[in-house]
Order: C-alpha cells, then sequence, then structure tokens
C-alpha cells in the first residue's frame, strides 16, 4: 500500500508531496518554491518573506467570522541522518517512504514526518473545504532543525493571527504549553600533525548501531552517546599504550544524539593485541551498561593502511580528556512536572580537521539560570583542558507555560470529546519555535500538538498512522471551536 492511500487521504497526499521534495535544513529552495507555488494555485494569499519563511492566509468559512484567527505553524526542513549501510542523497533524492503495519516510516533514512506531517495538516486545514474555521494562516518556517532561522527573523506584524498553534509535537494526547531554551557550545584545540613512527600497524575503530534519537525528546532515556564512548576507549589505549589518533569524526547534528563515531589510530605494534583486548573490554561495559537502552550497540576495529601523520598526542590527549568530562545527558530533572527533563546537554559533534579539534555540545534548559551555570560549567572544563577556543551562540529562552487561557480551555474539552478521556498537559525538553515566536508576538495563546513520531532524527523515524488520523479529527474540532473574538 502507497501512503497515498491511507487515510485522511488529503493529509497523506500533502504528506507523500513534501517526502518527494529534498529538504534538509539550509537547504529548503525546493521546498519554498513548491509551498508558495502550491498556495498561489490554489487560489490563496500567499506571501514568502526574506527569510524563505511561507505564509498563506484564507478567510474565516462562512459563519466563523468573529473567530479568533488562529496560525498553524511547522518548519519545512527535515533532519538528514542515514544509516551507514545507505547511499541516499539528501540534497537530490526523495523519501522512500512505506508503510510498515501501524507505522510509515522509510528505507534506512530520517522519515521527515518532523515536521512534515505537521506541515501537511496545515495545507489541508486550508485545501479541505469541509473544515469548519475562523481567519487562518499556515505559517511555515525555514531551517527550524539547524538554528531556528525562520523564527529567529520573523518579523513582528507580518501575522495577524491571536493563537499559534504549533504542529510540532510528537506525542498524541499531550497539550504542549511550554518548552526549554537552548544554547549552542563549541570547543577548539589547535594542533599539529607529525610523522608516523617505524613500526606502528593503522587500525580503524567504528561504534555503531546505537539507538541515537532527538537530543531534546530522547535524552531522558539515557541512551549511549558515541563520542563518549569513542572517548572512554581513546584514553586508556592512549594513556596506557601509546596509541596515537588520526582521527576522530563522531555526530553530524547539533540536535541529534550521536549514534555512530569513527577513529583512526596508529598503534605500535608490540601492543596491537593488547589494545584489541582493551577495546573487546570496555565495549563489553559499554554495552552491559546500555544493554535496555542500546541493545544493537555494536564496535568494528579494522587493520588499514597506517596513516602518514598523525594528531600531535599532547593536544589530543587533552581533547579526550574534557570529553570525558564534559557531561552529555540529563543534568536534573523538573520538580514541577513530573518525568519532565529541566535541564540537559548533548555532545553532539566531534571533528578533527584543518589543525582544529572541535566538541559541539548543545545545551537545553527550561531555567535561564541553569543554562547559565551549565555553560560556565563547560567554559571550565574546556579552559582547563587547554581549548584554544570557546564560543557559545544560538542562545534563546524557553517559553513559559500559561494553564488558564481560554484557548487551552477549548483544547482540552474537544479532546474529552473526540477521546472520551482527558488530555494531558505537559512541556517539552525540546525547543519548539514558540519560545522564539511568542517573544515577537506577545499577545498570542500558544499552544502544540501532534501525532505520535518515535525516534525523531534518527534513522528509525516513524510515525503511527492511526495517530495522524485521530489528531486530524481533532484539529478538525478545535478549529471549529476556536473562541470568540
Amino acid at each position: 500500500m502507497s501512503i497515498k492511500d491511507l487515510k485522511p487521504q488529503v493529509v497523506w497526499n500533502n504528506f507523500y508531496a513534501l517526502t518527494q521534495i529534498p529538504r534538509p535544513s539550509k537547504h529548503e529552495g525546493k521546498v519554498i518554491e513548491y509551498l508558495y507555488n502550491w498556495g498561489v494555485s490554489h487560489g490563496f494569499e500567499t506571501i514568502k518573506d526574506d527569510t524563505g519563511n511561507i505564509i498563506i492566509r484564507v478567510p474565516a468559512t462562512p459563519g466563523f467570522e468573529n473567530r479568533k484567527g488562529v496560525i498553524l505553524q511547522g518548519h519545512m526542513d527535515m533532519v538528514p541522518q542515514k544509516t551507514s549501510d545507505s547511499d541516499h542523497n539528501f540534497l537530490t533524492d526523495p523519501i522512500n517512504a512505506y508503510v510498515d503495519g501501524e507505522w510509515v516510516t522509510a528505507d534506512r533514512t530520517t522519515l521527515g514526518a518532523d515536521n512534515g506531517i505537521g506541515v501537511a495538516m496545515g495545507l489541508s486545514v486550508l485545501e479541505d473545504k469541509s473544515v469548519k474555521h475562523g481567519p487562518v494562516e499556515v505559517l511555515v518556517t525555514y531551517d527550524e532543525e539547524t538554528g531556528m532561522t525562520g523564527a529567529n527573523c520573523l518579523k513582528p506584524g507580518v501575522l495577524k493571527g491571536d493563537i499559534l498553534m504549533n504542529l510540532d509535537s510528537e506525542e498524541e494526547g499531550e497539550l504542549c504549553v511550554g518548552c526549554a531554551g537552548g544554547l549552542d557550545a563549541s570547543a577548539s584545540f589547535k594542533y599539529l600533525k607529525y610523522n608516523t613512527p617505524a613500526a606502528h600497524k593503522g587500525l580503524r575503530i567504528t561504534v555503531k548501531g546505537l539507538q541515537g534519537g532527538h537530543s531534546g525528546m530522547d535524552i531522558s532515556l539515557y541512551r549511549a552517546n558515541a563520542n563518549k564512548v569513542m572517548a572512554r576507549i581513546l584514553l586508556p589505549a592512549m594513556e596506557i599504550f601509546g596509541v596515537k589518533v588520526v582521527s576522530f569524526t563522531g555526530g553530524s547534528l547539533r540536535n541529534a544524539i550521536p549514534f555512530e563515531a569513527v577513529a583512526d589510530v596508529l598503534v605500535p605494534e608490540d601492543n596491537l593485541a593488547a589494545v584489541r583486548t582493551l577495546i573487546d573490554n570496555i565495549f563489553g561495559e559499554v554495552k552491559a551498561e546500555f544493554k535496555e537502552s542500546d541493545p544493537s550497540a555494536a564496535i568494528y576495529v579494522d587493520e588499514i593502511e597506517a596513516a602518514p601523520k598523525y594528531i600531535q598526542s599532547s593536544v589530543m590527549l587533552r581533547a579526550v580528556k574534557a570529553m570525558i568530562a564534559c557531561p552529555s545527558g540529563v543534568i536534573r530533572m523538573s520538580r514541577t512536572m513530573e518525568g519532565l527533563t529541566e535541564t540537559s546537554i548533548n555532545m553532539a559533534i566531534v571533528r578533527t580537521e584543518r589543525g582544529n579539534i572541535t566538541v559541539h555540545s548543545l545545551m537545553r534548559s527550561a531555567v535561564d539560570t541553569a543554562k547559565a551555570d551549565l555553560a560556565e560549567r563547560i567554559r571550565c572544563i574546556f579552559e582547563l583542558a587547554g581549548a584554544n577556543k570557546i564560543e557559545f551562540k544560538g542562545g534563546y529562552s524557553g517559553w513559559t507555560p500559561k494553564l488558564d487561557t481560554p484557548m487551552n480551555k477549548v483544547m482540552m474539552e474537544q479532546y474529552q470529546k473526540v477521546y472520551g478521556k482527558p488530555m494531558k498537559i505537559m512541556a517539552t525538553h525540546g525547543g519548539l519555535e514558540c519560545a522564539i515566536m511568542g517573544a515577537k508576538y506577545p499577545a498570542w495563546e500558544m499552544v502544540s500538538i501532534g501525532p505520535t513520531i518515535k525516534y525523531p532524527h534518527s534513522p528509525d523515524e516513524k510515525v503511527n498512522i492511526a495517530s495522524v488520523a485521530r489528531t486530524w479529527e481533532y484539529l478538525k474540532a478545535v478549529l471549529e471551536n476556536v473562541p470568540t473574538k
């Protein structure tokens, strides 16, 4: 069965169209063109701003002119993650989405349901003439995943609506009314390269098979971080057996828990067997510690041709020690919302290139002072390790929950009617554009909903088919009952 045959067909057809358009973050030119042409071809007022955000505006259906205006919002870009055996090109190839039982998933790549399914629902509201609603604007933002660029560049006064309904949540039955803020950290160590001495063998160490996932939504699942695992292996290998590092590559996205890391090393011939034993022993410990969260964790140690040069060992050792010392994972759980992560950090990307060892991390917190304190902790660790450059950028505050708004009441009442049970009010540890845009439109009421999506930001990403159908029915009921002005 094609996903275009699923119900509600209008939603799945719009989502299918998005899967056919390459749209990794910062490469959204084709999808911007598609969305603009889609709005114009349907006869809707359509705007493309200077950043690439798309706004499509329609008037109220007859009889609903006195309702507050609603902005249905999602982001156009997707996280480009794939398995090591996939030859998919995210800049040119469509996503191969298919039905797998109760789910829609993709062939060894991210699916792009985050946030393609939300965008598809927004477009479907405009397209489906049976949906009753007040004035509606669909806002599709540019480059959410790697910097929230579209939200940051959105100008005040452009949107006319009173209520922002973000469609980027990933758990059906939850009404999100708050989110964490974020801050990017980057530390760099300059190094020289030295000629490989005689009697050294080349090895490639590959950590793979980890679950990875969204560094906000999945950080509390305590999954292994491939960069941390690799550092844990390299430290004793360097200190005890004189292993020299040629390169270290781990992770690829600031907001994804790294599920693979690769290091090329040089090992003194006399220590080759002992180093292999050391690697096996340490990875055995890792497997035991993460047997529930990462049952498919694997390590491969392959002999390769010895590289002619290696990274200055004194610098590499300091960088590896800093990676060991630097936290990655949950720092503190919320004291006000059960099960919610308050503060976390993800050591997302490690690179050794152009004379620099660079470690990128993403910090999140619902409490700005806690985020600032964590940043100081990271600064101190890397300064003590001798990093040449430490930068913090891309910071944004969280979205503070407001529980007693008229729109929240509508959301709860309609959920009870559609589902026959109470809706859960929650906040997310993920970063939502609501926080940034709400600062520019302080009079907005803001809510966030969505169908159930599992493992976003990883090649295992999938969206529940029945959940999409139920969320669509719920969305229609909410729009029909939006408060009056």
